[in-house]
Parts: structure tokens; C-alpha cells; sequence
């Protein structure tokens, strides 16, 4: 039986139908099975699920050859169908100083007592609560809580902030898209849409694709859109 806090909530993966314990207050959070992002409203409201007799598959790209592939959900690791590279698919939790590279298509969460440091380190999902000091690319996203600590360089596809977390950023931030629950303090350049939750605070400068706000979001610092955003539903040209 999974142990729980009080203030957690029992939770089932959308993608996998893992379940663990969360947060009540979270927004999203990272399968710890299956290293897929999820929305806790999409656990609590669950849509029309798959049959049984249809397993469960992931897609992951290959680090060598760059081929798509097709993976039960359960896998733990494979290979490479085109250049029979191995390809690790395990999900790592650091809750203690570790000077290690790591090649997952799997989650990286290191915990608040955790360290990962003189690294250069590729995961599908990573979780920062601890110290991360090295190079970090984060291929499916990268979630930041305030107790990180974060030296280096950040290749991201994904940035997420948290309802109740804050994070700063000395210099400038280059990711595809974000979603912004809690507060974000620095610059930040997204080739995609940003979007900024009702919890949302934003102090810095924001360069991006498109810009989705939600009503009582705080915004301070200079915005350059290129597309069409939206304040509370309703379009705002900016």
C-alpha cells in the first residue's frame, strides 16, 4: 500500500494507469512509470479508456539515428529497430549526491536532497527539487520547484513552473513552449505558445509565438508576441 501524506491525493496516470500519490494543490506532475507529463485534472476527470486486449505504447525517438519507435509503455528499455543501439528507457529518482551522465527517454526527478552535478545528462521528463549543476537537455519537459538550484546550460521543450513554486534565472531562457503556474522571474524566448495560469507571476521580459493569459495572472516586463494572444478567452493584440 502507497503511504500518503495528508495533504496528498491518490492519483492514476492517464497514459499508463500508474498510480500515485500527488499533491492536492499540484497542477501537473511526471508519471513515475511511464515518464509522461500529465495534468491532475485529467486524472480526476479520466476520459473513455483503451481496451484492455490494446496494449499501451509510447513513441521515442532513437539518440543515434533519430528514428521513431514504437515501445510498450511498460519498457524499461529497447533497441533501435534501424542502427540496434541500445536505448535506456528507466525512469531515475536522485535523492542523493551523484556525479553521473544520464541517456533516458525516461523521467530524471532529483529530489530536495538530491544532487546531480559535473553531468551532461538527456531524459524524456526531468523533475528539479534538488541541484542540478552540468548540462541538461530535457526532450519532452522540464519542471522546475522552488528549492532547485540549477548552474549550467538548459536545452528544454517544455518549460512548468508549478502553482506555489518560484524560480529565477539570471540571463536569458530558450525553450519551444511554457506553462507557468507559479512565479518566473527572468527572460525567456519560446518558439511557441506561453501560458500563463491564473496563479501565475511573471517578472522579465517574454519573447514567443503566441501568448495564452489567464485572468489574474501578474505580468511585469517587456512582451514581444509575434502571434495573436488571449487574455481571459478574449483576444488582446499585443
Amino acid at each position: 500500500m502507497l503511504a500518503m501524506k495528508q495533504d496528498q491525493v491518490l492519483m492514476a496516470c492517464p497514459h499508463c494507469g500508474h498510480r500515485q500519490p500527488e499533491a492536492r494543490t499540484a497542477y501537473s506532475t511526471i508519471c513515475r512509470k511511464c515518464a509522461r507529463h500529465f495534468r491532475i485534472e485529467e486524472a480526476l476527470n479520466p476520459g473513455p479508456v483503451a481496451p484492455l486486449s490494446v496494449p499501451l505504447q509510447r513513441h521515442v525517438r532513437c539518440f543515434e539515428c533519430g528514428a521513431e519507435l514504437s515501445v510498450p509503455a511498460s519498457a524499461e528499455s529497447t533497441m533501435c529497430k534501424w542502427c540496434s543501439r541500445y536505448l535506456d528507457l528507466h525512469s531515475y529518482r536522485i535523492t542523493t549526491a551523484v556525479a553521473k551522465n544520464f541517456r533516458t527517454k525516461g523521467a530524471l526527478v532529483i529530489e530536495p536532497k538530491g544532487c546531480v552535478f559535473n553531468t551532461e545528462s538527456i531524459a524524456g521528463a526531468v523533475v528539479i527539487k534538488g541541484k542540478f549543476h552540468g548540462k541538461l537537455t530535457a526532450e519532452q519537459s522540464l519542471t522546475i520547484y522552488s528549492g532547485a538550484e540549477i548552474k549550467g546550460s538548459l536545452a528544454i521543450s517544455h518549460l512548468i513552473i508549478p502553482a506555489g513554486q518560484f524560480f529565477r534565472w539570471s540571463g536569458n531562457l530558450k525553450t519551444r513552449s511554457a506553462e507557468i503556474a507559479g512565479e518566473w522571474c527572468g527572460n525567456l524566448h519560446a518558439t511557441a505558445t506561453v501560458t500563463l495560469k491564473s496563479t501565475a507571476r511573471w517578472f522579465g521580459d517574454l519573447a514567443a509565438a503566441g501568448l495564452l493569459i489567464e485572468d489574474g495572472a501578474v505580468i511585469e516586463g517587456k512582451l514581444q508576441i509575434n502571434a495573436l494572444a488571449s487574455v481571459g478567452g478574449q483576444p488582446l493584440l499585443l
